[in-house]
């Protein structure tokens, strides 16, 4: 294949094969195999945060960090809260 950027189409086309791919790969999956991949994907994930934290407090300490990460987390259950509140009305009784 050519470099996808030369023609109008051929990224496009490149992304929608490696979409399929991915479908059909988990499509033939088990159930083990699926949750076995999603908590590899959430420890890849929490490791991504953690050295982001590392990165953006500029330390060396991994507890440090680990608090940081602890904090990021707090305040998205806090906004995930609040949004399942904005969806819920109130009773008119």
């Amino acid at each position: 294949m050519g470099n996808p950027h030369e023609h109008p189409t051929a990224l496009r086309d490149l992304q929608d094969s490696i979409y399929r791919e991915k479908v059909l790969r988990a499509r033939g999956m088990t159930a083990e195999e699926k949750l076995a991949a999603v908590f590899e994907l959430a420890d890849f994930q929490m490791g991504m945060m953690h050295a982001g934290a590392m990165n953006r407090l500029g330390t060396e300490d991994p507890t440090e960090a680990w608090r940081e990460v602890a904090k990021w987390m707090d305040r998205l259950d806090a906004a995930r809260e609040f949004r399942s509140r904005q969806h819920t009305n109130p009773s008119t009784a």
